[in-house]
């Protein structure tokens, strides 16, 4: 999602497509997917090739957001980024959402790794 949602943002492709991403990790869907809303059959095809993709991937999003975030001002996180919604969402709403979302993916991931042997 961090990476949906900040390309959208910053008005840049995601780093997914624009980079090759989507190509690379050959998954049975299509690249405009995020995941949100599988059900089960299509959580358990999405299989990844390796945890280096995986990292690499996640490490790209990171630099794209990084390099988005120091070009900008207070001010632009007022600007209002999604008008669906009551009240409309700011960047800077926007922006504590995916820290939020990475966060609790960061927990879901301590939780799997202490199932592991």
């Amino acid at each position: 999602m961090q990476d949906d949602h900040v390309a959208e943002v910053a008005g840049r492709e995601q780093v997914w497509t624009a980079a090759g991403w989507a190509e690379r990790f050959g998954l049975p869907f299509g690249p405009e997917e995020t995941g949100y809303g599988f059900d089960a059959e299509q959580v358990a095809a999405t299989r990844i090739p390796s945890p280096e993709l995986l990292t690499g991937y996640a490490g790209a999003v990171h630099a794209q957001s990084a390099e988005f975030l120091r070009g900008i001002t207070d001010a632009d996180l007022d600007r209002v980024v999604d008008d669906r919604w009551d009240p409309p969402v700011t960047l800077w709403v926007r922006l504590v959402s995916v820290i939020g979302d990475d966060f609790q993916h960061l927990g879901q991931i301590g939780y799997l790794r202490g199932l592991l042997p």
